[in-house]
Formats: structure tokens, C-alpha cells, sequence
């Protein structure tokens, strides 16, 4: 009997989990405030959203895999939404497929890095103020549910 073990590739939530993770734990260490899945007034759901102290906004949209990316045309719909837009992709995930213009961070569970910045785009300042009410109200409910 042979001794060769056989090891599954991660499932998708895992990865999912993990890169969700070590992009807030980057963001975080460069001086922003992200929060989880916020759901957009155009009804999309940012997998994070950051905020600056100068009150920038921008938004990772976490992709787990090749499949994930495929099969989700959604992300162009982010971009009315943030200041900048990033992809946020495992060390594995072939970046060649991403397209151009998003900024990409790099990520594992404990850490990431921005490998491409994207253009910025300046949001109209009634959006700001509204975006930026909307995720202190959704930060203050999380925090009291703790």
C-alpha cells in the first residue's frame, strides 16, 4: 500500500474567508476602516467597504477563484459606489483573466498586499455624505449586536 496522501484543494467559502480576511487585515494596516458585506443602495452587496480618515471610500470584491470570477458579471456596478475599486484574489488565482482598470490586492488569511492601484475617481459629494452616514449607522448596529 502506497503511502501518498491525497489533499483536496480548499472549498470556495474557505477561500473566500480567507482572503476576505487578510484584505480587511491590509486595509486596516493602511489606515482604513473596513466593514463585511455592505449592501449598496443599487442593491449590491460590497464584500468590504473602507472608508480613510479624509473620508475616501473604496471597495474589494473578493474573488475565490476562476469560476467565482466567470460566472459574476456584477462587479462594474461597484464602481458609481467608491473613490476606487479593487479585486481582491488568493496568491493562486490566475490574474491574468482580471481585467485592467480595478486595483488588485493579493491575500491569504493573515495578510495582503495591493499589487495595482486603480485609476481614482472622485464620488460626488452628496454620494460621499450618504455612503458615509450609511456605513456609521451600519458599524454602530454591528457593534451594539457584539
Amino acid at each position: 500500500m502506497s503511502d501518498v496522501i491525497l489533499t483536496a484543494a480548499p472549498a470556495r467559502p474557505e477561500v473566500t474567508g480567507a482572503v476576505t480576511r487578510g484584505a480587511a487585515r491590509l486595509l486596516v494596516a493602511l489606515d482604513w476602516a473596513p466593514l463585511f458585506e455592505v449592501t449598496l443602495p443599487n442593491g449590491r452587496r460590497a464584500d468590504l467597504l473602507a472608508v480613510s480618515r479624509r473620508g475616501e471610500v473604496i471597495i474589494v470584491e473578493v474573488k475565490s477563484g476562476l469560476e467565482d470570477f466567470r460566472t459574476d458579471a456584477k462587479w462594474p456596478d461597484y464602481a458609481p459606489w467608491c473613490d476606487r475599486f479593487y479585486f481582491a484574489v488568493a496568491p493562486e488565482f490566475p490574474r491574468h483573466v482580471l481585467p485592467p482598470e480595478p486595483g488588485l490586492i493579493v491575500a491569504d488569511a493573515f495578510d495582503g498586499a495591493v499589487v495595482r492601484e486603480p485609476p481614482a475617481s472622485q464620488l460626488a459629494p452628496a454620494r460621499r455624505r450618504a455612503l458615509i452616514l450609511s456605513f456609521g449607522r451600519l458599524a454602530a448596529l454591528r457593534a451594539l449586536a457584539l
